[in-house]
């Protein structure tokens, strides 16, 4: 981070008071303080950093920014929310840049889309990007103050679960160029409908700069339909011919996609090392970001070669025979629908298939669950695990649609049992839940298994 002077954040913050000096670190975890730094005390529903300020100086901070007065004197700048004001504060610190930003929304597929723009951007510049989840009104403004001087780019995801989260941080961020993957039904209690969810998606125009491009994706009949004003649309897809940038002639194996890119620069050729048709998507956004800034897309397609999954999100490993399917970061029916189609895609032995309660769905929660049945049935799923109430929905609509072996658990340490105990050497097994199933406790049962059995 720059340094930055008290003074000059005073008029961002609202015209407050600020003690004199100035610091070079933005801190919101007194177990993070790092010398003359600046502590925002920010309010959660477990914790009050307000109760850690006086802390906060005590190990180095050189100034606390609160919403009610801690008794600190002029090292207290008060202000009417911490919260706003972080992302008050982030979004002075970003107009500080004279570099693109490029802004990431969608029900489904946004942290890989972000990596693989990311991919894309690093191939020429050297690009900023949040890490993990800090896609929140908190981990966006804390990723913008990693920015310094030797950045050329910055790609930021946008995550939110109501109405004016989009809005409060794309305000922060500005973004020179933005991308809506899909409209799902993530979010949909909060949001009440597609439409909802749409119209908070959208948010992510607020604080474009005129003239600002909008990426979106070709084959969503919701975002076919978007307004999205003076702002130029390009569309990437599969199905619509009609779209700036096509995916055409696509083979595909459980290691690698190969398709041909038709685009206004002439057909390219490409080979990914990974599988699934919403990855197919994903690349073609990041295509498309990438010629906006000077990338050309067989630049950017090559770059991707060096794409790999991280984290829990469809992490392929193969070992003890068995090929495992790691994706328990999180689950909705539109990502369910692309992991089952990865499983249908892959050459083994078995299907296996474990599936954990997908959450936030509201009324819409039961036919969810029954459709991911169906998506289990219509991929050759041989046998289907699920874990949790709502799950076993999950498991009476694909023994409907003609799946034989559907297994029902409520206790993990029991499906741990049986699944390690149903393995055999030449399967291949899928594992998705939402973030608060906890499902790669599983995972690590069945690895812990294996490896006491050798």
């Amino acid at each position: 981070m720059l340094p930055l002077t008290f003074k000059e954040i005073s008029e961002p913050l609202g015209n407050v008071r600020v003690p004199e000096g100035s610091f070079a670190d933005v801190c919101t975890d007194t177990r993070k303080i790092t010398p003359g730094c600046l502590f925002i005390a920010l309010k959660g529903d477990r914790f009050d950093g307000h109760d850690f300020a006086a802390k906060a100086l005590e190990l180095g901070a050189a100034a606390v920014v609160t919403e009610k007065d801690c008794g600190l004197g002029d090292k207290q700048i008060l202000v009417k929310s911490t919260r706003d004001a972080l992302l008050k504060l982030a979004g002075y610190y970003r107009s500080l840049f004279d570099i693109p930003f490029i802004g990431i929304t969608g029900s489904v597929g946004k942290t890989t889309t972000k990596e693989m723009i990311w991919t894309v951007m690093s191939s020429k510049y050297k690009t900023l990007k949040n890490e993990g989840n800090l896609n929140n009104e908190i981990g966006v403004p804390m990723t913008l103050f990693r920015l310094d001087k030797s950045y050329e780019a910055a790609v930021i995801e946008m995550g939110m679960s109501n109405f004016g989260e989009i809005s409060r941080i794309t305000a922060a961020v500005k973004p020179d160029a933005a991308v809506i993957t899909n409209i799902g039904v993530s979010h949909i209690e909060n949001l009440g409908s597609r439409e909802g969810i749409l119209k908070a998606k959208l948010e992510i125009l607020e604080s474009m700069k005129p003239g600002s491009p909008v990426i979106l994706n070709g084959d969503d009949d919701m975002l076919l339909k978007a307004d999205c004003g003076t702002h130029p649309v390009i569309r990437y897809a599969i199905e619509n011919s009609g779209c700036a940038y096509q995916a055409l002639d696509i083979t595909s194996t459980d290691a690698e996609t190969v398709f041909t890119c038709g685009f206004d620069g002439g057909p390219v050729r490409v080979c990914l090392p990974f599988t699934g048709r919403h990855n197919i998507y994903n690349s073609l956004a990041a295509a498309a970001v990438g010629e906006r800034f000077g990338v050309s897309p067989a630049q950017g397609f090559e770059a991707l070669k060096n794409y790999r999954t991280t984290g829990m999100r469809q992490k392929i490993v193969k070992k003890y025979g068995i090929t495992f399917i790691e994706d328990c970061y999180n689950a909705s029916p539109d990502s369910q629908a692309a992991a089952m189609s990865v499983l249908g895609a892959m050459d083994c032995k078995r299907k296996i298939a474990v599936i954990g309660d997908m959450l936030e769905l509201g009324d819409y929660s039961e036919k969810a669950h029954r459709d991911v049945g169906g998506y289990a049935a219509a991929n050759g799923v041989d046998i289907l695990f699920t874990y949790g109430e709502r799950a076993k929905l999950c498991a009476a609509a694909a023994k409907e649609r003609g799946v034989k072996d559907t297994r029902v658990f409520l206790d993990k340490a029991e499906l741990t049992s049986e699944l390690f105990a149903a393995l055999e050497k030449g399967d291949c097994v899928l594992f998705k839940a939402s973030r608060g199933m906890k499902l790669e406790e599983v995972i690590e049962g069945i690895y812990s298994r294996f490896e006491e059995e050798k």
